[in-house]
């Protein structure tokens, strides 16, 4: 029976994670591992500097796996420790919050966790459910209210058709993103990561003894192209984005551009 890892970035104990825990039960051997507390953000940063607990708790009917870390971490941890194989899927969510663009793919705690876990050669699906308001991402998420089923649904059908036939080549992670108000006539879009989703801004206040500090924060980009994972979401549809942890891109183009020929040779010597 295949293996199968469940985490997230919000937290154990979170309603998403109970909820994709359910899209995935009885397709195999299911383990849930992830932080001990709400880690968005974090990347897929991994803790080298700290050592790291892990605790088994009770999640209503099922146990899981508490990680005092990051959702990479807890992604490392159930390979080599708590399973001590390689699972045969991965998914990671469900994420209070849209992950779209290359701003949160590159930021996400959710994304975080699917990239380690690809890393590994483990077809890998990250799935988040959009908010309306963006503080809603960073609360705690242990009752947050959501009727998940729709997503439910379309994770067990993509992860019945992963473990069945495994992933196209060159495809790492699924990063599938559902409206907040999804029904099962929502389209479904494969899309490409947009460039941005926010207009960076900072802003600067003062404490009480005046010295100044900053938050970043910036509204939301509104729309992007058609085929983009922005423009999927803002109208409506469900976003599934085919994601590579190969960044190499443009080789041949690099060696025909404006450098020296020394330099090339030399890089081309450095590189054996």
């Amino acid at each position: 029976m295949p293996t199968i890892l469940v985490t997230n970035d919000d937290g154990v104990y979170s309603s998403g994670i109970r909820a994709i825990r359910q899209s995935v039960d009885g397709l195999g051997n299911v383990t849930v591992a992830a932080p001990s507390m709400q880690k968005s953000g974090v990347g897929r940063s991994v803790s080298v500097f700290e050592p790291l607990r892990l605790s088994e708790i009770k999640l209503e009917t099922f146990d899981a796996y508490a990680v005092a870390g990051t959702p990479a971490d807890s992604v490392i941890l159930a390979i080599f420790v708590i399973l001590d194989r390689l699972p045969d899927l991965c998914v990671s969510g469900f994420n209070i919050g849209e992950n779209i663009s290359t701003d949160t793919v590159t930021t996400s705690g959710t994304i975080g966790a699917a990239l380690e876990s690809a890393s590994y050669g483990i077809p890998t699906i990250a799935a988040s459910i959009q908010v309306t308001d963006q503080g809603d991402k960073f609360d705690d998420h242990r009752h947050y209210e959501y009727d998940f089923d729709l997503g439910i649904d379309l994770v067990r059908r993509i992860s019945k058709h992963a473990l069945k036939r495994g992933f196209p080549d060159g495809v790492d992670v699924l990063n599938v993103n559902i409206p907040r108000n999804a029904t099962p006539d929502t389209r479904v879009e494969i899309t490409r990561l947009s460039r941005k989703i926010f207009k960076t801004a900072v802003s600067e206040r003062h404490d009480p003894r005046g010295r100044p500090y900053y938050w970043i924060d910036g509204d939301l980009v509104q729309d992007d192209e058609a085929g983009t994972d922005v423009h999927a979401l803002v109208r409506g549809y469900v976003s599934i984005t085919p994601l590579t942890l190969d960044s190499t891109v443009g080789l041949d183009q690099l060696t025909t551009w404006a450098i020296p020929e020394s330099l090339v040779a030399a890089v081309e010597t450095m590189l054996g």
